[in-house]
């Protein structure tokens, strides 16, 4: 898909997903292809009170040691090589920010970034505390504007690597936010968050039933939680492109702070606008800044953003009372398709969006 400067619908032939070593992406904009090489780093983070990890997947020479990133027991891992040496570049960089739940950490979008690096991107993706994993905490998860400043403490961590540093092309920092990540990205962008609406945003559970009901059970009420900071300016000059992918909550944003956004946006919806709930909803956002761009993929759904499922995952996840359906797709379409759209659509946008150092 070639991404314009009008609100689209794209519509795309099936794409074949080849699951060459390290990821399932159709042939992207790039002809050469690499190995992928996954590490982690530690950022420094102030705010947070503790240094925040950070994984970056990089185009690498052989060497390192095959991992599997993300395989767990309802999801397929990714293919990758831990430690390799980083390929001859430079490269643009790709600051990834990853949603909450079941893909609250960075390697539940291994999918997407390792398919990222086979065509000539570095991605650093940080953790966001509390986000997801073991130490999974409501309060620490709706503490929406505490994450753009982990994307910045992710940048910094990656300039100041010895191993990456000489590979990144100067100029071409990019950020990709999928899910919660994507309202990262639009504050990252400019957007500020409306303390009286995220106060407000659990008062019922008609616009994110399943995060509004883990709040009250954890003890959460957004209207005696402290958001004096919320509504503070996370916007991030040294990053000059952003998509955002299904962003969520998209509802809780001052709709006057899209007007001030001057840097290139890119949005895109999982399933077909007038299907999704307002909480997801990006059309209008594209509407309201300028030069943004806008597109679906009507056969997806927010659950797309997920890895492959293993056989039997739907079962297990019910037998665990996980009740939202995290293998369904929204359309005949295997997954993996899906996933090869998105890289397509992605790489073609962060490409174009990123300038000439990023061909």
């Amino acid at each position: 898909m070639t991404i314009d400067k009008t609100i689209l619908t794209a519509t795309f032939l099936a794409l074949l997903a080849g699951f060459a070593l390290p990821a399932s992406a159709a042939a992207g904009p790039s002809a050469e292809r690499h190995q992928v090489g996954v590490s982690k780093i530690e950022a420094p983070s102030r705010e947070r009170g503790q240094p925040l990890s950070v994984t970056v997947w990089y185009p690498a020479e052989p060497g390192g040691t095959p991992v599997l990133s993300g395989d767990n027991a309802f999801f397929d891992g990714t293919p990758a090589w831990k430690d390799a040496p980083v390929a001859a570049g430079p490269y643009p960089l790709i600051l990834l920010s990853h949603g909450a739940g079941l893909g609250g950490t960075p390697d539940a979008m291994s999918w997407m970034a390792a398919a990222l690096a086979d065509q000539g991107f570095i991605v650093a993706a940080p953790t966001h505390p509390g986000n997801g994993g073991a130490h999974r905490s409501a309060e620490q998860t709706i503490k929406l504007w505490l994450r753009p400043g982990d994307v910045g403490a992710a940048l910094e961590a990656v300039q100041a690597t010895p191993a990456f540093a000489g590979h990144l092309a100067p100029g071409t920092i990019g950020l990709l936010g999928l899910s919660m990540g994507g309202n990262t990205a639009l504050a990252i962008a400019g957007a500020r968050l409306d303390s009286e609406r995220l106060a407000g945003y659990c008062d019922d559970d008609t616009r994110n039933a399943s995060l509004c009901q883990w709040m009250r059970m954890s003890g959460v009420d957004l209207h005696r939680m402290d958001l004096s900071q919320a509504a503070r300016d996370n916007r991030n000059r040294r990053i000059g492109f952003v998509m955002a992918i299904d962003p969520a909550p998209v509802d809780v944003f001052d709709p006057a702070s899209f007007k001030a956004i001057d840097v290139p946006v890119v949005l895109v919806n999982l399933g077909r606008p007038d299907a999704l709930q307002e909480t997801v909803r990006a059309d209008g956002i594209a509407a309201a800044i300028a030069g943004s761009s806008y597109a679906t993929i009507d056969d997806a759904s927010h659950f797309s953003l997920f890895p492959t499922c293993k056989a039997g995952a739907a079962e297990q996840a019910k037998a665990q009372e996980i009740d939202e359906p995290i293998c369904a797709d929204g359309g005949g379409r295997a997954r993996t398709a899906i996933h090869a759209e998105l890289v397509e659509m992605v790489a073609k946008a962060f490409k174009q969006g990123l300038g000439s150092n990023s061909q």
